[in-house]
């Protein structure tokens, strides 16, 4: 599973012209192997389903307006924002937060053995929030030690929390209103999740801070993960965060093929659209599409992911 809200609906992308608009806006060049989906004009489920001229929507990522999710209670509840040097730095509220120490919440532990990229040491484990409460008040960009609250079900928090996210009309409304999944996802910029593909459709909502998607067509994806898997010699699911896709080789190469834009690769690189989403914006991911999402900037990046039918 991946860090989004997740619905049912496989194309390559299509620039429409206001794709390509949207795309130099926002310092894109159609050029580019990357370009930016289109964007909603209104986050109404009418206006998803029936945009002029894009008959194939459900089939392509498409980006919610900007700071549409901004009125979610999380938002707000959970995160304090500061301002340092023109840039804005989001922390958690530990005083909201503190009551809720005593929840078990999955944490991934991370740390870098050696100077080789790819050795990591990779370790998941279910523990008191307080352990991540404690690690966030001194956590830098540059601290060695990495903990990731990943994939953390909604359905297993205290309803307090659970109240803080209420479940958006997208979700509810666009598929068959079945939820699948809900998971949230917090750590300290930078955060990194490889390349994968998920279940379901799924409503990517960004709480605080800063994160880019990058996002391949279901064919391009799996060319990338095939050639991957069979350079290391193995077979592994695209699907689940497992430790064979969080270290080591695998790792490495997946995220040099979709996060190195030089062509030192000697190979074609893959096309498709990357997204730059901050506090309250929110993207939808087809069924099929896959994605690797990396957290930017400095201070916390969070977000929740529903995934339904």
């Amino acid at each position: 599973n991946t860090e989004s809200y997740m619905i049912c609906i496989n194309h390559r992308p299509r620039l429409a012209l206001t794709t390509v608009s949207a795309n130099l806006a926002h310092g894109y060049s159609v050029q580019s192997r990357w370009t930016q989906p289109q964007r909603l004009r209104n986050g109404s489920v009418e206006q998803f389903f029936n945009i002029p001229k894009r008959p194939s929507m459900l089939s392509n990522p498409v980006l919610m307006p900007e700071g549409y999710f901004h009125g979610l209670p999380a938002v707000h509840k959970w995160f304090t924002e500061s301002t340092n040097n023109d840039s804005t730095v989001a922390r958690l509220d530990q005083l909201y937060l503190q009551p809720f120490q005593g929840v078990t919440v999955p944490l991934e532990f991370t740390r870098q053995t050696s100077k080789v990229a790819d050795d990591l040491t990779f370790l998941r484990a279910e523990v008191p929030f307080s352990i991540f409460l404690a690690w966030v008040t001194h956590a830098q960009s540059d601290t060695v030690d990495r903990l990731y609250l990943a994939q953390a079900s909604l359905s297993a928090l205290p309803e307090e929390l659970r109240d803080d996210l209420p479940t958006p009309d997208l979700v509810t409304q666009a598929g068959k209103g079945d939820i699948y999944d809900a998971n949230v996802w917090m750590g300290v910029a930078p955060t990194y999740t490889p390349l994968h593909r998920d279940p379901n459709p799924n409503l990517l909502v960004q709480l605080v801070g800063q994160k880019i998607v990058r996002l391949l067509a279901p064919k391009d994806g799996q060319e990338v993960f095939a050639e991957v898997q069979e350079s290391i010699g193995r077979t592994a699911s695209a699907t689940f965060r497992g430790e064979e896709m969080m270290n080591g080789k695998e790792r490495g190469l997946l995220e040099a093929r979709i996060w190195d834009d030089s062509d030192r690769h000697g190979k074609v690189q893959p096309t498709g659209f990357e997204v730059r989403l901050g506090r309250g914006d929110g993207l939808y991911i087809p069924q099929g599409w896959w994605h690797s999402v990396k957290g930017t900037g400095s201070g916390m990046t969070a977000s929740v992911g529903k995934e339904f039918l």
